[in-house]
């Protein structure tokens, strides 16, 4: 299992993990070149919501989906808030915010289907992709993991919910957890180190760390433990292991670019 960044064409690329199986899932997050938005969003940008001309963000959709083999018209995507509410989407939404921020599934960071013909795309710029795939029951989920939804948990509701929707079964699922911040990186005030430490008790000194005074955050490993806990085996867990902070000059990340900057994609259809 491993991360692989590929380049598309015409200097897109697009990062990938093995452990999806291409012939059932299409799949990808984007890097930040390739595009025609002018800075700070050079070039790739995928958000409508940062000031951005909206022209540069749908071509550079368009650009991005076409290299993927995907339509950007079909995409549906969410108005992201920070919390843990998750929306079942099916064929009749695609185009839902494609092109216009407005249209977008209105107040929730996590979206699942089974319906093939619709492109599920969130954008993040240092907050935790994490991509879920249930290959018995063909069936998928997208989340948008910052803080607030990593310690609410968002990543074993949404698999709970995919259980209720779908029948699907932890031990069965595919699991990513996509290029983000890192725990080097990531320093936070003692409210949200509280948060994670009662939310998290038994793992807290893995999520929680102090180094030369200050609090760290791992997103990739709170991410992890409750993947695990809610029953996906470890094996079928992967994780990018890249930094968007870290190798901001290939990926968005609010914190290293002070706040004002593009945004990345995932982006999963099933075939």
């Amino acid at each position: 299992m491993s991360f692989v960044l590929q380049h598309l064409s015409n200097n897109l690329w697009s990062g990938r993990l093995d452990l999806f199986p291409e012939d059932r899932l299409i799949h990808g997050f984007s890097a930040r070149h390739g595009g025609v938005s002018a800075p700070p969003y050079d070039t790739l940008n995928m958000a409508l919501h940062v000031d951005d001309d909206p022209r540069a963000v749908r071509e550079n959709r368009k650009r991005y989906c076409a290299a993927l083999g995907l339509s950007a018209a079909q995409l549906c995507t969410l108005r992201q808030v920070h919390g843990t509410e998750i929306v079942r989407v099916f064929r009749r939404d695609a185009g839902r915010g494609a092109k216009d921020y407005a249209d977008c599934i209105a107040d929730a960071d996590a979206m699942v289907t089974n319906d093939s013909g619709v492109a599920l795309m969130l954008c993040y710029a240092d907050c935790v992709p994490v991509l879920l795939y249930d290959p018995v029951h063909h069936a998928m989920g997208l989340i948008h993991a910052g803080w607030r939804g990593t310690v609410g948990r968002i990543g074993m509701k949404t698999l709970a919910y995919m259980g209720e929707e779908f029948g699907t079964r932890p031990a069965d699922v595919l699991s990513g957890i996509g290029p983000s911040i890192c725990a080097d990186c990531y320093v936070v005030g003692e409210d949200a180190a509280a948060q994670f430490r009662s939310a998290f008790s038994d793992d807290a000194d893995k999520i929680v760390l102090n180094r030369g005074g200050e609090q760290h955050l791992d997103l990739w490993e709170a991410n992890r433990i409750q993947l695990e806990e809610a029953g996906v085996p470890p094996q079928q867990i992967d994780c990018a292991g890249t930094c968007t902070s870290c190798d901001h000059t290939w990926f968005y990340s609010y914190r290293a670019a002070g706040g004002r900057t593009g945004r990345m994609a995932a982006v999963m259809e099933l075939s």
